[in-house]
C-alpha cells in the first residue's frame, strides 16, 4: 500500500502565537494536508528572532483547526529526554483523536544547531546523532505502545511500567519521521521510521538520492520502501499573475537558508549543495550578508541563478503545479512548502484555489 500524496507547509516557529495560528486556520480552510513547526532556537535568536516550541504550540493549533495535521518538524533528542517527548505526543493524541487518518506526526532529528549549542555531553563524551536518535524512537515508540517498557541504550535509557488497560489516555504509538541530510539518518528513517524528512534547499536530484538511502534501510528491516512517507522541504512563494513577484518570497527564505548552511551544518549539508550544482564559494557571501543585515540583506545576495538551483516552488500557479509534479516524479510524496514572502495569507488562498486542486487531479489521474 504506497502512502497519499500530501501538500504541506513548514512553519518557522520564529513568528508570534498569533500569527502561526492564524496561517495554520488558513491552511485548514484552504485544503493544506499538513502544517510543520520547526525550530532553530539558537540561530534565529542570533539574527534577532525568536523560537516558540513546537511541543507546546501543536496543541493550539489542533484546537483552532478540523482536519489539518499537525507534525514537529523536527524536534531534537538534544533537548527533550524521549520519555518527555511522550507525554507531549500523549497531548496531542487526545487534541487530534476521532478523524480517519492521524492528525499527528511526530519529527525527529539530532539538528546541527541543538547539537552545537545545547548538546548532551561534552567533548568526547558528547552524544552521537545517530545513536542519540535511534534511542529516542525506540523509547518513544516503546513508551507509547504502553507495555512496560525497559530499554538501556548507547545514549539514553528508559524504563516505564506497562499502561492500565482501562487508564484514561490514547493507547499506541504515533507516525514517527526521521530528518536526516547524510545517508546514515536516512537509512534509520527507512528501517526505523514510518518516513523521511529532507532539509531546506531539497532538489529534485536530491530527493532521488533520499529515496535510495531509505531503501537501504527499510531492506534492513523487510519493509517496502513505497509504504513509507518522504517528506520534501522546499523552498517556495506564489503570486496569482506575476511570476517574478512570486519568487520574491522564496529567494528570501533560501537565502536565510543558505546561510544557514554555511553557519551550521558545514559537512552535513554538502550533498545537498552537490545535488543542487552549488559550490560552498558561490553561498558564502549570503552567510556573510546574513550577519551584516540580517535575512532581508541575505535575500539581495542571492541571484537568480543560485535560486534557480534551489529549484523553488514558486512563481505563478502553473509554475509551482509544474514544479511540484517534478518532485513527485522524483519520488517525493509530501512536499512541505517553506512558503515565505508578503501576504502569506493570500498566497496560501492562491495555492489552495489555483495549485492544490490540479495537483490532486493529477495525482489522481
Amino acid at each position: 500500500m504506497t502512502v497519499p500524496f500530501r501538500v504541506g507547509v513548514m512553519q518557522l516557529t520564529m513568528e508570534p502565537v498569533p500569527e502561526v495560528l492564524e496561517h495554520a486556520r488558513q491552511l485548514d480552510r484552504n485544503g493544506f494536508d499538513t502544517i510543520w513547526l520547526a525550530e532553530a532556537y539558537p540561530w534565529w535568536r542570533k539574527h534577532g528572532m525568536e523560537a516558540r516550541s513546537s511541543t507546546a504550540l501543536s496543541p493550539l493549533i489542533a484546537r483552532e483547526t478540523k482536519r489539518l495535521a499537525v507534525g514537529w518538524g523536527i524536534i531534537s533528542p538534544y533537548t527533550r529526554h524521549p520519555i518527555q517527548v511522550a507525554m507531549d505526543a500523549r497531548v496531542m493524541q487526545e487534541m487530534t483523536a476521532g478523524g480517519e487518518a492521524p492528525r499527528f506526526l511526530l519529527g525527529y532529528g539530532a539538528s546541527k544547531i541543538f547539537m552545537n549549542h545545547a548538546a548532551i555531553g561534552a567533548g568526547e563524551e558528547r552524544a552521537r546523532p545517530y545513536t542519540v536518535t535511534k534511542d529516542a524512537i525506540r523509547i518513544v515508540r516503546g513508551v507509547l505502545e504502553g507495555e512496560a517498557f525497559d530499554y538501556e541504550g548507547k545514549e539514553l535509557s528508559a524504563h516505564v511500567p506497562a499502561l492500565a488497560s482501562g487508564a484514561e489516555s490514547p493507547h499506541g504509538s504515533v507516525p514517527i519521521y526521521v530528518a536526516g541530510t547524510g545517508p546514515r539518518m536516512q537509512e534509520l528513517s527507512g528501517e526505523l521510521g514510518d518516513g523521511l524528512l529532507t532539509a531546506s534547499i531539497t532538489t529534485p536530484a536530491f530527493v532521488g538520492y533520499a529515496k535510495d538511502n531509505m531503501r537501504r534501510g527499510a531492506a534492513k528491516s523487510g519493509r517496502d520502501v513505497d509504504e513509507l512517507d518522504l517528506g520534501c522541504t522546499i523552498v517556495a512563494s506564489i503570486d496569482e499573475h506575476d511570476s517574478t513577484k512570486g519568487r520574491e518570497g522564496a529567494r528570501e527564505i533560501a537565502g536565510m537558508y543558505l546561510a544557514n548552511k554555511v553557519q551550521n551544518i558545514k559537512g552535513s549539508a554538502d550533498v545537498l549543495l552537490e545535488k543542487a550544482g552549488l559550490e560552498l564559494e558561490e553561498i558564502e557571501p549570503i552567510a556573510a550578508a546574513m550577519e551584516r543585515g540580517g535575512r532581508r540583506a541575505a535575500a539581495e545576495a542571492v541571484s537568480d541563478e543560485i535560486l534557480a538551483k534551489c529549484r523553488p516552488i514558486a512563481g505563478t500557479p502553473r509554475e509551482c503545479i509544474e514544479a511540484i509534479a517534478e518532485y513527485r516524479e522524483a519520488g517525493c510524496t509530501h512536499v512541505m512548502l517553506e512558503l515565505w514572502g508578503e501576504d502569506r495569507d493570500r498566497q496560501i488562498e492562491v495555492f489552495g484555489r489555483r495549485v492544490l486542486p490540479e495537483v490532486r487531479s493529477e495525482v489522481a489521474a
